[in-house]
């Protein structure tokens, strides 16, 4: 194993304390392939299933993974596909996929011997972080916009135990203070710049094939700091360079529209540039300076994907439809995928296979369902009344 540097190919030991290369670029994960093994039965599925391509040691964790896949048979019929499936993330103990991450993550920092992690959030990695950190009686310290965070996720990461510093300004400014963090004072970053987050979340390709027994044509996602698109195809090509598939699937990348900068460059084919001030009701991509968009960039061009963006509205409408069609409650920036699709609809063929991933589950941002709806007025306790409003 070792860390590589995905600008300038310049490697690293990994037992090195480094988030980025000399040069700046981004760095990899390179694991030994050679040594990996075929546990692809679709049976006791698991994160750690697949150790042998966890560049980690197992030390801290949840029972993370494992997350379901459901058929949407009903909105496969009404959008005329079909294969459709949905991979729930917000099934993982803390109600996202960021526990993929953290298992990997904080095991990475105990064996690196540290005992204070940091980590700046719109608020699914700050409850993530807490929770293992918590678990590995570690402190952690969490950085967030303030008045920028729903509600739900910032209880968690306050009855986890962490310590919650909000921020005057938006996600990438509290990243910026956490990146200087964590080259001053000592406490291991986890945020997606980490590599060793990635290897963790590259285990969504793993289970998609494991579960279903195939590989998808097409994998839809939400883009906030875009590490999640690069692991998960990071994840498909392992599993294509060790030979235990023969296909790859299309990756595809969706942004809120007013957080979008990374599918503005994509669909103007020009050159990359950050966004000031980023706004969208998804608040967990909500982010206008993706720190992982190189790597985002190659996997959606080596795949043969795409990136786009969707409104707010068409965000709202997603995640209503999945909810009153297949029962499945995601945060808003988790319906962007179906968003993403049903904008995408006309580029994709009846007969191909397409897997949705949601990202957090709906409790986590329930803020913005509330406020669109009254409840009506009290009816009187008895048979007569409730027939009245039938």
């Amino acid at each position: 194993m070792i860390l590589r540097c995905i600008e300038c190919g310049k490697e690293y030991d990994p037992t090195e304390v480094r988030y980025r290369c000399e040069c700046g670029g981004l760095l990899e994960v390179l694991v030994d392939l050679d040594k990996v093994e075929n546990v692809f039965d679709g049976k006791n599925i698991t994160l750690w299933k697949y150790e042998s391509f966890i560049p980690v040691e197992k030390r801290v964790s949840l029972n993370e993974g494992g997350t379901p896949i459901y058929r949407l048979e009903n909105l496969q019929t009404e959008l005329g596909m079909k294969e459709l499936y949905v991979k729930n993330e917000g099934a993982n103990p803390t109600g996202s996929f960021k526990d993929r991450g953290m298992t990997v993550g904080v095991s990475k920092a105990l064996e690196l011997g540290m005992d204070k992690v940091i980590c700046a959030s719109t608020g699914n990695t700050s409850a993530s972080l807490a929770a293992y950190a918590a678990k590995s009686s570690i402190k952690a310290y969490v950085l967030v916009p303030s008045g920028k965070i729903a509600l739900g996720k910032l209880a968690q990461a306050i009855v986890y135990g962490a310590k919650v510093v909000p921020i005057r300004g938006n996600f990438d400014d509290a990243l910026r203070v956490v990146v200087e963090a964590s080259k001053e004072l000592g406490v291991y970053m986890l945020n997606s710049i980490n590599p060793f987050r990635l290897e963790g979340q590259k285990t969504i390709a793993f289970e998609i094939f494991d579960q279903l027994g195939f590989v998808p044509d097409k994998v839809i996602l939400p883009v906030g700091n875009a590490g999640n698109i690069s692991a998960i195809w990071k994840g498909f090509k392992e599993l294509y360079e060790a030979g235990f598939i023969n296909k790859l699937p299309q990756m595809i990348g969706i942004q809120a529209e007013g957080a979008s900068p990374l599918a503005k460059a994509w669909k103007e084919r020009r050159d990359f540039k950050s966004l000031k001030k980023p706004e969208t009701v998804a608040t967990a991509i909500r982010i206008g300076n993706p720190a992982n968009w190189p790597k985002a960039w190659r996997a959606v061009e080596e795949s043969g994907g795409v990136l786009e963006s969707v409104t707010d509205e068409e965000i709202l409408k997603a995640q209503k439809m999945l909810a009153s069609k297949e029962g499945i409650f995601v945060e808003p920036a988790s319906a962007s995928s179906l968003a993403g699709l049903m904008k995408l609809r006309n580029e994709t063929e009846e007969d191909e296979s397409v897997v949705l991933i949601t990202t957090g589950h709906g409790l986590k941002d329930p803020n913005i369902i509330l406020e669109g709806f009254e409840l009506p007025e009290p009816i009187e306790p008895s048979l007569e009344a409730f027939k009245e409003v039938l």
